[in-house]
């Protein structure tokens, strides 16, 4: 009993001066900062700070999305809808000013005739227009955003293929792929617009954001880790007494804090990846490519009837296709398997309207080597099925936000460590159900592709519209120059994988 009471009162003891201490370096910090910064407006999340400076010239932090639209829609139209629908969200109407300690979203007069561009694609033979729309997607992925004005942009092509093909460009730092979804919702033909937010007041000033942006979440976090540890002591002389009473008390944490080891150890000791011709050093230039899409219904059937998920059947016809295009060009894939990064959601579907990035990674290794299309999706299934309870996106997100704390440099060396492992980053979006109607119009397709980091050099995206599956490719052009050739690949995986199954003995 005095052992407890003497543990609790050096704890207290601890938390109490770690508080006296947390005070007075947040007073000496803001201090030191005051009139060393002009800050206005919001700060942006260390997160989101991260995939700003991430852009690199072999891969710049875009995502970057293609509608195809019948009949065509005119530019005057576009205009007036953007200025109605998508500047209601602030994001839209903000540029972005770096400074030493990150970064600040400052509002910006918007000139919409700046944000959206004419576009005319050169006159081609017949059947040649998707191949010159696809050539200029590659242009526009490496032609950067000027960070003078807020960092999106939307090129339309107001005659093509009978209709408009629409091009849009936002960078990463806006929004992660989810939350992009709720801006296409609201400006499509009946879209809502964005709930209404309680604007962050803003701090008062450099001393009151350098307390609460920099020094406070860090001291609170020293002080709790006192706290927690002064709590833990007293346990765990508990325990000396009464072991079994106390474990079955911290058996929970324990479980947690053994898959949290367990997952940074994964990260942290993944050897390199596979060396495939889609490995190396990427260039400055790059191609998109895409595939008409496949019957959802079909994906769903064959995933039921071998009782595995969509995303089972489809990443399992990724791994596929990209082992035949390797195969194709004389490599030996037999054994090979490669590493993709795919972003996984961190926050509820409804709050996505809230933009910025909410997401993880988890790596997925994919077996391009497994040529029997039924081995490869069950496959497949075990893997993703081991890496569901993970806290690696919890992980991978957390390291963002660390590199979102540190100079460009320091970040680049951190980051480096997923491009050495990875070949690939893949997406895997649920979209709308049905079609939309964009200005009257038709949107017949949808594309979108995401950025790739550091040396990775591909980037796949999967997207459920409008009652079929779309595939797209964006490769670096040193490392794949054309990606319709890894695209040809998804249609004849998926055959096979239907075919195998109805011939497979299903009993009487």
């Amino acid at each position: 009993m005095v052992t407890r009471i003497v543990a609790q009162e050096v704890a207290s003891q601890a938390t109490q001066s770690a508080r006296r201490a947390a005070k007075a370096v947040r007073k000496n910090a803001s201090r030191a900062a005051s009139g060393m910064l002009g800050l206005t407006g919001e700060r942006m999340t260390k997160v989101d700070t991260a995939w700003l400076r991430m852009d690199s010239p072999s891969n710049l932090m875009m995502i970057v999305g293609v509608w195809t639209l019948t009949p065509g829609i005119k530019y005057a139209d576009l205009c007036q809808r953007v200025e109605d629908r998508l500047l209601k969200y602030g994001r839209f109407r903000q540029r972005v000013v770096e400074d030493a300690a990150g970064a600040t979203w400052v509002e910006h007069k918007v000139n919409v005739a700046e944000h959206i561009i004419r576009e005319k694609l050169p006159k081609t033979k017949p059947g040649m227009a998707q191949a010159a729309l696809q050539k200029r997607v590659g242009e526009l992925a490496m032609e950067p955003l000027d960070h003078k004005r807020p960092l999106w942009q939307f090129h339309l092509v107001e005659d093509y293929e009978g209709g408009s093909a629409l091009l849009v460009r936002i960078h990463h730092c806006i929004a992660d792929g989810i939350a992009l979804i709720s801006v296409t919702m609201s400006l499509v033909d009946g879209g809502l617009p964005p709930p209404e937010r309680k604007r962050k007041q803003a701090p008062a000033g450099a001393e009151d954001w350098i307390a609460d942006t920099l020094i406070k979440p860090l001291t609170d976090l020293t002080v709790r880790a006192l706290g927690a540890a002064g709590d833990g002591a007293v346990k765990g002389l508990g325990m000396l007494r009464d072991p079994q009473k106390g474990m079955s008390g911290s058996l929970d944490m324990a479980r947690l804090a053994y898959q949290v080891v367990s997952d940074a150890a994964a990260l942290a000791l993944m050897p390199d990846d596979s060396k495939t011709r889609l490995k190396g050093k990427p260039g400055a230039a790059k191609r998109v490519a895409w595939c008409e899409p496949l019957p959802l219904d079909e994906v769903k059937a064959v995933g039921k009837a071998l009782n595995c998920s969509v995303n089972d059947v489809l990443l399992s016809c990724v791994a596929g296709a990209i082992g035949e295009y390797l195969k194709n060009k004389g490599d030996d894939v037999e054994g090979q398997e490669i590493r993709a990064m795919i972003p996984v959601n961190l926050r509820p579907l409804d709050q996505a309207y809230k933009l910025g990035n909410r997401f993880g990674l988890v790596p997925l290794v994919l077996p391009i080597g497994m040529a029997n299309p039924i081995e490869r999706v069950y496959e497949v299934r075990r893997r993703m099925n081991a890496l569901k309870g993970s806290t690696q996106p919890l992980l991978a997100f957390g390291l963002l936000a660390v590199a979102g704390l540190l100079i460009k440099p320091a970040q680049d060396a951190m980051l480096n460590l997923f491009g050495r492992k990875t070949t690939a980053v893949m997406t895997n979006v649920p979209g709308p159900r049905e079609k939309l109607k964009l200005l009257g119009s038709t949107l017949q397709q949808s594309m979108f592709w995401v950025p790739q980091s550091g040396d990775i050099g591909l980037g796949v995206s999967i997207l459920s519209y409008g009652g079929g599956v779309q595939f797209g490719v964006i490769t670096d052009t040193l490392l794949c120059p054309e990606p319709q050739e890894i695209i040809d690949e998804f249609e004849p995986e998926f055959a096979k994988l239907s075919l195998v199954t109805l011939m497979l003995p299903w009993g009487e």
